[in-house]
């Protein structure tokens, strides 16, 4: 019993270990995507915000405060725009989360139930009103004569096939097939 516990020791620590590799690779992969996107913030300021020179003059100053303004305005629109459209995606995110969850969780498969049913029935069930044609099984059967021949009256005469497997089963059955010398 012991070899198993020291087993069982050895499977708990590596997967200890591999649990704490796993979380020092994702603090590590973090801190990478985190300084990626630093990275990118700074190169889009700089592309899109130039340094602001301020203008000597009354005139040039109020000239680019309607500038300044404008852009404020259209940025706001924008910002006010991807919002929406986030708040509506993840809402349909969402709904069809929950139609995931919903149709995995529901849907339980149904006790089926053996019906006896005739073929029209069936059709009738499945086609409903469209449905005209008599299918009477029976009456496309292949007519057989009651000339009974010596094998058929054999074969009759075994029975059910359940009965004669029971009377083979166990020692009783294999000691008379035995005696009939089967």
């Amino acid at each position: 019993s012991s070899h198993l516990q020291k087993k069982r020791r050895a499977a708990t620590a590596r997967r200890q270990h591999l649990k704490s590799a796993m979380l020092q690779l994702a603090v590590t992969e973090i801190e990478k995507e985190a300084a990626a996107k630093e990275v990118e913030k700074q190169n889009y300021l700089a592309e899109h915000c130039p340094p602001l020179s301020l203008p000597g003059s009354m005139q040039e100053l109020q000239e680019l405060c309607k500038k300044l303004h404008a852009k404020i305005e259209s940025v706001d629109e924008e910002r006010y725009d991807t919002e929406v459209k986030l708040q509506k995606t993840t809402k349909e995110l969402e709904d069809l989360s929950q139609k995931l969850f919903d149709l995995r969780g529901k849907f339980k498969r149904p006790p089926l139930r053996r019906v006896r049913m005739s073929a029209d029935a069936m059709l009738r069930a499945l086609l409903g009103s469209k449905h005209k044609v008599c299918m009477d099984l029976r009456a496309n059967l292949k007519q057989v004569k009651k000339e009974d021949t010596e094998k058929e009256k054999d074969l009759r005469d075994v029975g059910d096939w359940r009965k004669n497997i029971e009377e083979k089963s166990g020692m009783e059955g294999r000691k008379k097939m035995f005696e009939a010398g089967e």
